[in-house]
C-alpha cells in the first residue's frame, strides 16, 4: 500500500522524527453524534472501517473510495513514543485537513483547527502516559457549505463541469517530532538582491537564559557564513551580506549566485541552539536570492525583464485527488512542465503540498500560490479566506520559487464586484493584506477580470475557436493584439477592470487560454475546442500560440492546462501523466516566445 513517506516540512527540518501515515482505524458520523457518546473513549468500538492515511475517504488509495455525502468522520491511531524521546516535549503535526479538526490524544482534547489547507500543531506531552499512546480525530467538512473556501471541490455529489470530487479529512502527512522545551519555533528569510543580503528573522521558544545560536549558511557545500549571536529575546532578527564572500562571482551575464528557474541556486542553512557546549536543537533549511517586481510594463527577476511561460496546474491525481500518491509524482510534474518549455505554473484553486514547493525551489519553477475560492460571498467567507491566506504565507514565505499570491480568481465569492463596493473593498482588501504581510512578491486582486488594484493585469480569454472557425480565430487574435484592445475586450462578458478602476501600467498576462479537448482511449468529457490525434493537437497548439507571441503588449501566459482532471480531457498530459502529443513539439513552440517568431 502506497502512503507518502518523505520529510513534510521541507523549511525547517530535524532529523528526529516519527511518520504516522498508512493505516489508521476510521467511520463515518452521518447523525454527527460522535462527540456526544464520546468516540474518543479508548473503548469506543464505532470504528469500522480502515483509511489510508493521507488520503481521503472519496479516493481510491484511501481504500474507501466513496465519493457520497459524509460530512462529519473520525480516525483513530495507536502509536509509541520512541524511548530515546524521553525528557523531550512531543508535538503532533498534521500538514492539512479539511475542513474542522477536534484532536484527542488518550482522551484527553488537546486542540482545534478550521482551514482546509494550512498546517496545525499540538503539543501533547501531557496527555502522554508512556505506553500505547491513541490519537483520535473528528473532522467536519460541510459539503454544500458555500461560505468556506473550496475551491474546484464540488457541492454537489457528482463532479461536473469545472468542478471536482471533494476531498474530506486528513489529505496531507500526520507526524510527532521531540524538541527541548527551549527549541527554535520560527524561521524566515527575506532576500534583498539590490543589496546582496539576506534578513533572518528567527524565534526561540522557552527559556533562552543563556542560550546561543550558531548559524551557517554554505553555497554548493562552502561556507559562505558563520555566526553565533546570543539569543537574549526570543525574537531574533540578522541581516548578513551574502555577495561580499570572496568567493562569490558574478557578471551582468549571468545569474551568479541568484535564484532563476534557469540557475535555481539555494543556500543551505544549519542551525544550532545551544547552551554552553550542549546543542538544544538543530535544524537545516535553506533560501534562494530573489527578487521579483514589476517595472514598465514588465515583469522583472532579479532586476531583469523575465517573460513567464506558465502552465495551468490543477493539483489533482486519479488515485488521491488532492493527494499525490508518492513524492515522486509531485516532482515529475514540475520536470514534464520543463520538458514542455513552461518555467513555472499558476497553482490553480488549490494550496498545494510544502513538497511541491520544495521540488520547485529545487529544480527551478516559479509558482504563482493560489487558494481555494469561496463560491459565497457573506462576513463569514470573508473572515475564512482572511485566516486561511495568514496562514498560508506564514507557511510558505520562504520558498524562493513563489513569485505572485492569488487570492482571488474570475470573481469567484465577489460575484458582483463589477459595480458592489463591499465586494471592492474585499477584493482591496486581500490585496493589502497580503502585501502587509508579504512585501517581496507581487499580489493578483481577482485573475481573469473584474481587477481592482494589482499587480499584473492578467485576463482570461477562450475564445481562439477551432481550426474552421476563422472569423472567431481573427476576433482572438485583434483581442490580443494591442493593450487598447486587450482592456476593451470583455471576456465571458465580463470587463478587464471593475467599476471605479482602471489600467495603471502594470504588467498585461494572459493567464488563462487554449484547453484543447483531445480525447485519449475511453476517456470521455471537454475541452474549449477539439481534435482527434496527435498531430492535430500539435498544430492547434501552435495556432493558439501564435496569436499569443504576436501581441506586441503581453508580457507572460498561463495556458490551460497540465492534465486532464476527471471530466476535464483539455491537459497537454492525460489525467494518469501520459503525453498526449510529443512533448518535444510542445517545447519547440513555447521555446518560440518573443513576438514574430512563429
Amino acid at each position: 500500500m502506497k502512503y507518502r513517506l518523505e520529510y513534510p516540512r521541507p523549511q525547517l527540518v530535524r532529523k528526529d522524527w516519527l511518520n504516522l501515515n498508512g493505516v489508521w482505524t476510521f467511520t463515518f458520523d452521518d447523525e454527527n453524534k460522535g462527540t456526544e457518546q464520546k468516540w474518543f473513549k479508548q473503548n469506543s468500538s464505532v470504528f469500522n472501517k480502515e483509511i489510508n492515511v493521507p488520503f481521503a475517504f472519496q479516493t481510491k488509495i484511501s481504500g474507501i473510495e466513496d465519493p457520497t455525502y459524509h460530512d462529519v468522520v473520525w480516525y483513530k491511531r495507536d502509536f509509541e513514543i520512541p524511548a530515546s524521546w524521553n525528557d523531550q516535549r512531543v508535538i503532533l503535526h498534521f500538514g492539512a485537513v479539511d475542513y474542522r479538526a477536534w484532536v484527542y490524544v488518550n482522551e484527553k482534547f488537546v486542540g482545534f483547527h478550521e482551514g482546509g489547507h494550512t498546517p496545525f500543531s499540538f503539543d501533547i506531552t501531557g496527555c502522554l502516559n508512556g505506553g500505547k499512546e491513541t490519537i483520535v480525530v473528528k473532522v467536519e467538512d460541510p459539503s454544500i457549505d458555500e461560505s468556506i473556501p473550496r475551491g474546484k471541490q464540488f457541492w454537489m455529489e457528482k463532479p461536473f463541469g469545472i468542478w471536482y470530487t471533494r476531498t474530506t479529512g486528513i489529505w496531507q502527512t500526520v507526524w510527532l517530532e521531540p524538541i527541548n522545551s527551549a527549541h527554535i519555533s520560527k524561521l524566515k528569510f527575506t532576500p534583498d538582491v539590490d543589496e546582496g543580503e539576506v534578513i533572518v528573522e528567527l524565534e526561540v521558544s522557552g527559556d533562552t537564559t543563556n542560550k546561543e545560536v550558531q548559524f551557517d549558511i554554505h553555497f554548493k557545500g562552502e561556507l559562505v557564513i558563520r555566526d553565533t549571536f546570543s539569543a537574549i529575546e526570543n525574537y531574533n532578527k540578522r541581516s548578513f551580506n551574502i555577495y561580499q564572500h570572496k568567493i562569490f562571482r558574478t557578471t551582468f551575464h549571468d545569474d551568479g549566485w541568484n535564484w532563476t528557474p534557469e540557475n535555481p541556486n539555494l543556500f543551505d542553512v544549519k542551525i544550532k541552539l545551544k547552551v554552553d557546549n550542549t546543542i538544544l536543537d538543530e535544524i537545516d533549511s535553506y533560501f534562494g536570492m530573489r527578487k521579483i517586481h514589476t517595472e514598465n510594463g514588465m515583469v522583472y527577476l532579479n532586476n531583469r525583464p523575465y517573460y513567464q511561460k506558465l502552465i495551468l496546474d490543477q493539483g489533482y491525481w486519479p488515485e488521491g485527488l488532492l493527494t499525490a500518491p508518492t513524492d515522486e509524482e509531485i516532482k515529475k510534474d514540475i520536470v514534464l512542465s520543463k520538458a514542455m518549455g513552461f518555467n513555472g505554473c499558476r497553482k490553480h484553486q488549490k494550496v498545494e503540498d510544502p513538497r511541491f514547493l520544495y521540488w520547485a525551489d529545487h529544480l527551478g519553477f516559479l509558482v504563482w500560490g493560489e487558494c481555494a475560492s469561496i463560491p459565497s460571498f457573506n462576513a463569514e467567507a470573508v473572515a475564512r479566506l482572511t485566516r486561511e491566506w495568514i496562514e498560508i504565507i506564514d507557511r510558505d514565505y520562504n520558498h524562493p520559487s513563489v513569485v505572485a499570491w492569488v487570492p482571488l480568481n474570475e470573481s469567484w465569492g465577489i460575484p458582483n464586484v463589477r459595480n458592489n463596493s463591499q465586494q471592492q473593498h474585499h477584493s482591496l482588501a486581500m490585496y493589502h493584506l497580503i502585501h502587509s504581510l508579504d512585501p517581496t512578491r507581487l499580489v493578483i486582486s481577482n485573475d481573469g477580470w473584474e481587477l481592482t488594484k494589482t499587480d499584473i493585469c492578467s485576463f482570461h480569454n477562450y475564445n481562439h475557436g477551432s481550426k474552421n472557425e476563422t472569423e472567431k480565430y481573427d476576433k482572438y487574435m485583434e483581442d490580443l493584439a494591442t493593450k487598447d484592445s486587450i482592456l476593451s475586450s470583455k471576456p465571458a462578458k465580463r470587463s478587464i477592470y471593475a467599476n471605479g478602476f482602471e489600467h495603471g501600467g502594470e504588467p498585461i498576462l494572459l493567464t488563462e487560454f487554449g484547453g484543447i479537448g483531445f480525447k485519449i482511449g475511453e476517456d470521455t468529457g471537454w475541452g474549449y475546442t477539439t481534435v482527434k490525434n496527435g498531430e492535430e493537437f500539435v498544430d492547434d497548439y501552435k495556432r493558439i500560440m501564435k496569436a499569443v507571441y504576436s501581441s506586441k503588449i503581453l508580457y507572460g501566459y498561463c495556458y490551460t492546462q497540465l492534465t486532464d482532471v476527471e471530466q476535464e480531457i483539455n491537459g497537454l498530459l492525460t489525467y494518469d501523466r501520459k503525453p498526449k502529443c510529443d512533448l518535444e513539439k510542445i517545447k519547440e513552440i513555447n521555446d518560440m516566445w518573443h513576438p514574430g517568431t512563429i
